[in-house]
């Protein structure tokens, strides 16, 4: 088992390390011809830049390949071209440790939550620059709150209450931040129909025909206050709101939201937290829906505020969900729904497509707006989401979040961490990836900032495409013929139009005679021996599926992978190929370096190579004598074992018996006979150095004994013996022919008993059918005065009282349960009976007929007294 166990283990660790060098070939396979095209391959792949390394027969695509296997080929480390990507920080403010109650005040650009702040990346194809960020959330941070509410007519009861919001949640606030701003906007629908009633009156008064209210004229969108400290303000102008009305449910807060985002100046949005509070309770219109009213252009994402009205909401469409989800995260926005019951599963999924957003459920008069929002905020406020910007082509970015009591999170979690509070400190480890190099090898910029706050970490990634060595570049170097390309990092990078390894041919001659001449071996038929083409007169061999598999030499002759095997592998897996000729590994030879010339796999357990019965050839045991075999000729199927090799001397020398007890002197003497009392005496294979037998064995008179038989130093042996015999024990004969009387009379009596129960049983069962028919009897009963029975009544001769007893014990089931004594007279009787000792008992019929008769209880109980 443990050998197979062992195969299965090297079979994986050859197909893991098979695996690892096809992946390892990508450096070859992609045939670069510079520096740094190779090192753009991936992050494994290196350049050798010494001249003389290239072999006759091999491409300058053979300078790209991994570290390990250049130094194999000898290339040293010092001209090995191989760079590595780098991170530095540019900016690194500390976070801000900002308390509530201090008296110097921070302005918002003062406050830093998140660190560092700017990081410089120098990113090499396939190699990940890891960096961290740490984010502390920042105790009394300005809030910016804009309350967008929907003034259609089903909202009258709600904008009553909304009227006195601002001191009450100025109010509310303080407890969270000392700078808080409020603004309002309200919202209608689209101005056309079927949205709203375009007729005249219905345009001046849109509640006409509902309990005669009036309303005011339909519109799109309204900012009423831009935002401000001043609650006192905002509850004046909230109160001089009125309603307005439109035709059907869903509403136009899609194009509300939009200018409320895009419109920072009208609005007043700082550069602080900003919440934007959505109340309605209706559904939305989003893009398409404008086409109902003849609308058919992209909402274009731009503010079109005049005198605080939008303007365009005829011209443009409204906007999508993702076209929302773009301009409030270019803008730091945090939304917070404040909706019905009735509309809570609507705005929940679009929830999920908002980040940074939150849903409340709103009463049907909006009195706990102010739980609503500060819940919100807490919830929003208490989870950190990182985004980045758009990437470059090529490069890809992952995140990995350590947040409170050390929960990591990993994958999308890994941009997230909750039930933040103001105070605690997270980290991120972000890493940033590129795969290539950009088109014109430029860098780029991108942003990671957190969802809902105005800092951001600004991240230039500079992209290593070109080796260092490039810059020492000779362009029109004679080196590269007659100065057909640019020498650089050891080989010719060759101009347009020409090439080979030193630029020596045109792309217009590439094959002709007179070259073709040169890539013959020997003056053959066969251009580099068929392994190759001929380039400008040289050859350069061809290229195999598997790249660790190459020709070389001159004419392509020589390979590294037709030499011999040996267990399926290559030269045994001892060796390395060199022009189809192994060459062994120390300690191995042979043709497929298959033949270990090490001898520790020959070593039996008592340290001989072989057990001395063989030779080691090639890391196996070749046995000398036949009768043995095994891996280090150590099993002799045909030998007797130990203990009956040894049984005959040992009982001679010990106990004077046995076959050889009288030649015991000249054939028993080869070994030390040691005595001992019991076998506790005898010594143990764990306390001894060498081998050790213990045996048992049985002599002519099937005695035991007991003896272990150990050879010290090869040499000498030793036999300890238990010097009693364990015979076994005599039978006793009395107590087995006591059992043997005892079982039978048992087994007798047993029988009788049986006998006699079935009998009552019997005489029961008959007792009980006579019982039966006589009371199935039809006829009269009554006596017939003239008939005249057949039965005579006379007295039998009394045969004394103890014969009485008996009978009634014998016949009579109710007297036998009365009187104990019956037990042992009916067991008397039955012996009696077998005897023929008793010659009154055999009258059954008159037996029988007292058993039958009605006075027997009478006998019995006139007997018993």
């Amino acid at each position: 088992m443990d050998l197979r166990l062992l195969s299965i283990a090297t079979l994986l660790g050859i197909l893991c390390f098979c695996s690892a060098q096809q992946e390892g070939s990508d450096c070859i396979k992609a045939n670069a011809q510079s520096c740094g095209e190779c090192i753009q391959v991936a992050e494994k792949c290196g350049w050798c830049t010494d001249t003389d390394f290239l072999k006759q027969g091999e491409s300058k695509s053979a300078r790209c390949d991994e570290l390990q296997s250049l130094i194999t080929k000898g290339c040293t480390k010092a001209k090995i071209e191989n760079p590595r990507g780098s991170t530095s920080i540019n900016k690194n403010k500390p976070v801000t440790n900002r308390k509530k109650d201090m008296a110097e005040k921070l302005k918002a650009d003062q406050i830093t939550q998140i660190q560092p702040q700017k990081i410089t990346l120098n990113l090499r194809s396939g190699e990940a620059q890891t960096f961290k960020l740490k984010f502390k959330r920042a105790e009394d941070y300005p809030i910016d709150l804009y309350y967008l509410m929907d003034l259609s007519f089903s909202m009258k009861d709600d904008l009553e209450n909304v009227k006195n919001l601002g001191t009450d949640l100025m109010r509310e606030m303080k407890e969270v931040t000392s700078d808080f701003h409020i603004g309002f906007g309200s919202f209608v629908e689209k101005t056309v129909m079927p949205y709203i009633s375009t007729t005249p009156a219905r345009l001046l008064n849109p509640c006409t025909s509902t309990n005669n209210d009036t309303c005011t004229s339909p519109f799109s969108y309204k900012n009423v206050l831009k935002l401000t400290e001043d609650g006192e303000e905002f509850n004046s102008l909230v109160s001089k709101q009125q309603i307005s009305g439109n035709l059907d449910s869903p509403e136009g807060g899609f194009d509300a939201i939009m200018q409320v985002a895009v419109c920072g100046e009208a609005i007043g949005w700082r550069n602080v937290t900003s919440l934007l509070v959505f109340s309605t309770d209706a559904g939305f219109h989003f893009a398409g829906d404008g086409k109902l009213g003849g609308i058919v252009l992209p909402n274009d994402g731009k503010c079109h505020l005049e005198n605080n009205m939008y303007t365009m909401s005829h011209y443009y469409d409204y906007p999508s969900i993702a076209h929302l989800v773009q301009k409030l995260s270019d803008n730091n926005i945090q939304t917070i729904f404040a909706v019905t019951e009735e509309f809570q599963p609507v705005y929940k999924e679009l929830k999920n497509l908002i980040p940074k957003s939150a849903v409340g459920t709103l009463s049907s008069n909006s009195s706990n707006v102010i739980k609503l929002i500060i819940d919100s905020y807490n919830s929003l406020s208490s989870e950190v989401i990182l985004e980045n910007g758009k990437l470059p082509e090529g490069v890809s970015i992952t995140y990995k979040s350590i947040c409170k009591n050390g929960w990591v999170g990993t994958g999308e979690n890994g941009r997230k961490c909750s039930n933040i509070s103001i105070g605690d400190e997270v980290s991120f480890e972000i890493a940033i990836k590129s795969e290539k190099c950009p088109p014109e090898g430029n860098s780029e910029t991108i942003t990671i900032k957190p969802l809902g706050f105005t800092e951001n970490v600004e991240i230039v990634l500079n992209f290593i495409c070109e080796c260092e060595c490039s810059k020492d570049g000779k362009p029109l170097s004679e080196m590269c013929h007659n100065g057909n390309g640019t020498f650089e990092c050891g080989a010719c990078r060759c101009n347009e139009g020409r090439i080979g390894r030193l630029c020596e041919c045109s792309t217009d001659e590439v094959r002709t005679d007179d070259l073709d001449a040169n890539c013959r071996k020997d003056n053959g038929t066969d251009i580099c021996s068929n392994n190759g083409d001929c380039v400008c007169g040289t050859c350069e061999c061809k290229k195999r599926e598997n790249p660790e598999e190459r020709y070389s030499r001159k004419f392509c002759e020589c390979d590294n992978f037709n030499c011999d095997r040996s267990n399926n592998k290559l030269c045994g897996g001892h060796g390395r190929c060199e022009c189809r000729v192994c060459i062994c590994d120390a300690n191995y030879t042979g043709s497929a370096c298959d033949c270990s010339l090490d001898t520790s796999t020959c070593l039996a357990a008592n340290k001989q190579i072989c057990n001395g019965r063989g030779t080691c050839e090639c890391g196996v045991c070749k046995c000398t004598n036949p009768k043995f075999q095994g891996p280090t000729c150590e099993i002799c199927p045909t030998c007797p074992g130990v203990c009956a090799e040894h049984k005959d001397c040992v009982q001679c020398q010990a106990f004077e018996t046995g076959e050889k007890k009288d030649t015991c002197k000249r054939d028993c003497s080869y070994f030390n006979l040691i005595r001992v009392k019991d076998r506790d005496k005898l010594p143990q294979p764990a306390d001894q150095s060498y081998p050790l037998s213990h045996c048992k064995e049985r002599d002519a008179n099937d005695c035991w004994f007991y003896y272990t038989y150990a050879v010290r130093n090869h040499t000498e042996r030793e036999v300890y013996v238990v010097d009693t015999l364990e015979c076994p024990a005599g039978p006793d004969i009395i107590p087995i022919v006591a059992g043997v009387v005892a079982g039978i009379v048992l087994i007798g009596l047993a029988l009788l008993l049986i006998w006699k129960l079935l009998m009552i049983i019997h005489d029961r069962r008959e007792f009980a059918k006579f019982e039966k028919e006589k009371m199935n009897a039809k006829w009269d009963t009554q006596e017939n005065p003239i008939y005249k029975g057949p039965i005579n009544n006379f007295q039998n001769p009394s045969y004394g009282r103890k014969d009485m007893v008996l009978l009634l014990c014998l016949y009579c089931p109710s007297f036998f349960s009365l009187l104990p004594a019956c037990t042992l007279l009916s067991l008397w009787s039955v012996l009696c009976l077998s005897v023929a000792s008793f010659p009154h008992l055999f009258f059954n019929s008159y037996v029988h007929s007292l058993l039958q008769n009605k006075s027997c209880k009478k006998t019995i109980f006139s007997f018993q007294q």
